[in-house]
This record gives C-alpha cells, structure tokens and sequence, in this order.
C-alpha cells in the first residue's frame, strides 16, 4: 500500500468536528477558514463503498459537507470505493477509516465529532460472492444495533440518517388491499417461512435501530428505498438485486415492486437529513415508479440480466396496468418543501 493509502486509513483523532489538527488524517488540501454551514459539518457515511453508499458520499460533497467514510475490510473495500468515485472526490474526503459493524469501538472512533451519521449497510458484499442468508440477517441486525449505540457515544450530535428497505413494508400475508406506507411492516414470521433473508434483514436491524434509538436519545430518521438502478450502469447491481428481487413475481402482482434510481435515492438521504431541523421525522418510503405491466417487467430483467426474477418466466406482452398501493406521499411533500426552500434562496 502506498503512504498516502496508509494516512487516509488511520482512525480520526478524537476531536470535534471544527478541529482541525495537523496530525488529523484527511485527504486532500487545505481547508479554507470561510466554511459555510454545511461545510462545518462533519458527517459519516458507513460502507461507503457500497453501490448507495458512494452515490450519498458523492452528493454529500457535491453540497459541501466534510464526509468521513467507513469501509469494513481495508485493501479490497479501498479498492472498491476508489473505483467509484472520481479522484476530486477522493480528494475531498475527510478521512475513509476502518469500522466494522461487530466492533463497537472501531464505530466510535468512526463517529467521534460528527453532526450525523448516514448509516448504508450493515453488511456489504459489492461482488455478490456470499450472497444473502439468514446469517446476514442476523449480521445487519448486530450492525444496526452498535451504529446507534455508537452514535449515542461518540457522535458530536446525536443524529442518524438509516437506510432500511421497502421490503422491510412490504411482506405480510394479510392487508392486501390497504395502502402500503410508513405505517406498514413487514412480517418476521412470514418472512422466515418464505426464506425472504434480506427483508428480514432490514426488518429487524430497522425495528432494533427504533427501540435503540429511544432508548439512547438518537435522533433517527429511517429512508426506505425500493430496488436500486443506475440507469447509466444497469449490469453494475445485478449481484445485489437478486436478494430483493426474492418473490419478484408476488411483488409484480400485488404491484409492490418500487423502484428507484441510486442518484435519487442519494438526494432523498440527504433532503431528509436537511430536513431534520424543520421536524422530519420517522419513516420514509422512497421509490420513483412502480413495476405495473408485464412488459415492464421483463424490460427491467433483461436490464439487470436476470430473466425470471420478476416475470416468473411468463412472455408476452400485459398492457393492462397491475393495480398499486404503494405509497410515498410523505417523502413528496418533503421534496417539494424542499424545492420551495431552494426557489426562495
């Protein structure tokens, strides 16, 4: 490994967020002393090698804000995140620290003097290798269980931004005809039974980040993204869309298959962060349109490289759009705020 590779992996020193110490580990140049109010903040982004992850680093900076990132495994998780971002970006990154989600110490140090923490993933495969099983579940839930932990310690404000899953709303064997939102969840049991590992995963490392939260006084506001595309990059995700894509087919027919580029996912992240000041709060599903035809289906497989997942191998053309009741009515209204906020400045 190279020097400059060795400094950027150092643990932060513990000093708040505006310190700025020579010996402190960072990427890139001098800091100007004229930092506007996102420059003054410090956050973290965990895994952020992941495919969401590096999109809410990259739109993070884009807006200003100081960004240190965690990466679990030090040589192969450098790589990677090095390989998703450009090197002005790398350059503008506070720091990329070692933190894995077992180790509670390595997170405090991670979070030490940070305004809020994007928490992406407790367990990132960017390759696909291992694939998603029940011990990944129960691994997502131990991650999501220290990051808050962490945060309650470490973190200069008690602040955590979670990135759960639509699946985490979405499975249940009853409810068929109610409008699906923040208020639905999805069914440990039914879950378990169906073998559908990633949505327990999310389920579970969601409902222990709430109780943990309460408990410790974070300040946690959860986003809830449908399956992930980048529409310039579509073979990039295949690996890990095939965990959500788990009962595709009763997702296609129920009209529960939400989806949503990795960009916008990103933006939402960060409105949402922004947004906290004002009284966001709670849960926020968060998709750009929903999978209704048939047609549609098997266009996005044939996207992905992965035929059946969703159509169930059925061909031919269904014009007919599949009802849906999902809804993302409350991250839209946040939006537009948003929108209204940034047209008035």
């Amino acid at each position: 490994m190279m020097e400059d590779e060795v400094l950027l992996l150092s643990r932060p020193s513990p000093v708040p967020a505006f310190c700025w110490d020579k010996g402190k580990p960072y990427v890139g140049g001098k800091f100007s002393s004229c930092l506007n109010a996102r420059e003054n903040k410090l956050v973290c982004v965990t895994d952020g090698n992941s495919f969401l992850g590096s999109h809410i680093v990259k739109e993070l900076l884009s807006r200003g804000y100081l960004v240190r990132v965690t990466i679990q495994n030090q040589a192969v998780d450098f790589e990677d995140l090095k390989g998703q971002m450009k090197e002005d970006d790398m350059n503008k990154l506070e720091s990329v620290v070692v933190a894995k989600m077992k180790d509670l110490e390595s997170l405090c140090d991670a979070f030490r003097g940070c305004h809020a923490v994007f928490h992406t993933s407790s367990f990132v495969d960017p390759h696909g290798i291992s694939g998603y099983s029940e011990q990944m579940a129960f691994l997502e839930t131990e991650g999501a269980r220290n990051v808050i932990e962490a945060c309650s310690r470490a973190a200069y404000i008690r602040r955590c931004i979670f990135t759960s899953s639509l699946l985490a709303s979405i499975w249940t064997s009853s409810n068929l005809d109610r409008v699906v939102d923040e208020s639905c969840w999805s069914s440990e049991e039914f879950c378990r039974e169906n073998k559908l590992w990633l949505a327990l995963g999310k389920v579970r490392a969601e409902e222990i980040a709430w109780r943990k939260s309460k408990e410790l006084k974070v300040r946690l506001v959860t986003v809830c993204p449908g399956l992930l595309i980048a529409t310039s990059f579509p073979h990039a995700h295949k690996e890990t869309s095939i965990p959500y894509l788990k009962g595709g087919p009763i997702m296609l027919r129920q009209g529960l298959l939400g989806i949503s580029d990795v960009r916008k996912v990103a933006e939402a992240h960060v409105h949402v962060y922004e947004a906290m000041d004002n009284g966001a709060c709670g849960r926020y599903i968060c998709y750009e349109r929903v999978v209704q035809r048939l047609d549609e289906a098997i266009q996005l497989e044939n996207e992905l490289n992965i035929q059946g997942l969703v159509s169930g191998g059925r061909s031919g053309i269904l014009s007919e759009e599949i009802h849906s009741n999902l809804s993302n009515s409350k991250l839209a209204r946040l939006l537009y705020q948003a929108s209204q906020m940034s047209c008035n400045q």
